[in-house]
């Protein structure tokens, strides 16, 4: 079994980019971690991986190494948990996206792995941080608003974003619907906004696509949650545009309403970012399949 400890102990510094993330997850030491793998580098002769600040990187060699040896020992893994009578354990991952997307629908797709010996540590955040943590070996999986440029990344389609601009009723009947459909831009310029951050990202875009211009409307509450940004619409500190998924339960109460019913709905697609190669780690692609599974049902959010 030494030579199984040696692969298994290189398969999790592969899939994690990190020694040390690699004996956290081995119940190991780190010396004991490095140790092994210098056994099977020295066996193979040769490097397995160039060692950096930021974690460990696979060479040509590593990567080949990990698609052949990673589904035989995987396998033999549940064949262990199995023949013990135990379910087998799917192991940590470090998954990352935006905290509102993620209560709403990427948690509770993936609840009912848990069943299954699935551990999540989740981080919460802006997508040009996690995708920069995702590169850096820190996270196995994010889900990512914007599509990342970064070439050391491996970039799904998952599911579309609905946007809506919404306001509290009192300000909706201040907009008169006759200048709306003639001059949108003036229609909704006495209106306050209420933005996700001080560039506006997601008001911007929508005036951008759906007027042809930026808004120029004074800004009356910055806050980086789409929640908090929802709860200061219903209250009543002016209006935004915020996705479907997060509004139609306030819609449909009257909390707040549509002010502005574009032809074709403005939308923005979400993409599922992960590092090559990592895809061979069988718990991953399970999570990767699911989302994809359960976004099929969803259609735009």
């Amino acid at each position: 079994m030494r030579d199984l400890d040696l692969l298994s102990a290189f398969l999790e510094i592969y899939r994690g980019g990190s020694i040390t993330a690699a004996a956290s997850r081995l119940g190991l030491t780190q010396p004991a971690v490095s140790g092994r793998l210098a056994r099977l580098e020295e066996q193979l002769g040769g490097p397995l991986f160039v060692r950096s600040r930021q974690g460990v990187s696979p060479t040509p060699r590593g990567d080949e190494l990990a698609r052949r040896v990673g589904p035989p020992i995987d396998q033999l893994r549940y064949a262990f948990a199995a023949e013990e009578g135990r379910s087998a354990d799917l192991g940590t991952l470090d998954i990352g996206g935006a905290g509102e997307l993620m209560a709403a629908r990427v948690l509770p797709a993936l609840a009912p792995l848990a069943d299954r010996g699935l551990r999540l540590r989740v981080t919460l955040g802006l997508a040009e941080d996690l995708l920069s943590a995702l590169a850096n070996a820190r996270l196995d999986l994010v889900v990512s608003a914007i599509r990342p440029d970064l070439k050391t990344l491996v970039v799904t389609p998952f599911v579309d974003e609905e946007f809506l601009l919404v306001g509290p009723p009192a300000l909706a009947r201040t907009v008169d619907a006759a200048r709306l459909a003639e001059e949108p831009v003036k229609a909704l310029a006495h209106l306050s906004l209420v933005a996700y951050g001080e560039e506006l990202p997601i008001i911007r875009r929508y005036w951008r696509s759906e007027f042809g211009r930026r808004p120029p409307n004074r800004v009356s509450v910055v806050v980086p949650d789409l929640r908090a940004v929802l709860a200061s619409v219903i209250a009543g500190a002016g209006v935004s545009v915020l996705p479907r998924y997060l509004t139609e339960p306030a819609v449909t109460a009257g909390s707040v309403e549509v002010l502005h019913e574009p032809e074709a709905p403005p939308l923005n697609t979400l993409y599922l970012a992960t590092r090559p190669g990592a895809l061979a780690n069988p718990s991953l692609a399970l999570v990767h399949n699911r989302l994809k599974e359960r976004a099929r049902t969803w259609g735009p959010l």
